[in-house]
């Protein structure tokens, strides 16, 4: 794999998506930075290790029958050696396939100690 740090970071935000629709939270875990930072729905939420982040709380919160998610756009909005900002939209789906919405986020996805994993995210999702 290429040492570009946008690369790098749309490798996290693949197994982020991946691990989240396998409902695997130890590699959605994985793909995160810590303390992680969220921000939606007019609250700030920090999981402060890795481990902290459970899918139930992502689930109670993604709408009545999310069953899977897709990126629908990530742009590099910023991009340095140890930080890349990201624009992102994504949809959210019942098993069905129909739509539970589109949201439209900013994501920082950082390098800790060699490790590239998604830090910070500002959302327009719930």
């Amino acid at each position: 794999m290429t040492d570009d740090p946008l690369q790098k970071a749309l490798a996290v935000l693949d197994a982020y998506m991946a691990g989240l629709n396998r409902g695997d939270e130890v590699a959605v875990n994985a793909a995160c930075n810590f303390p992680h930072v969220r921000i939606a729905g007019g609250k700030v939420v920090v999981w402060p290790k890795r481990g902290a982040y459970r899918l139930d709380d992502f689930r109670a919160r993604a709408g009545d029958g999310w069953a899977r998610s897709r990126w629908d756009e990530r742009t590099p909005i910023h991009v340095g050696p140890d930080k890349v900002h990201l624009k992102v939209k994504f949809s959210r789906f019942r098993a069905d396939g129909s739509s539970l919405g589109e949201f439209e986020t900013i994501y920082i996805v950082t390098r800790q100690d060699g490790h590239w994993g998604i830090q910070a995210r500002s959302s327009f999702a719930s």
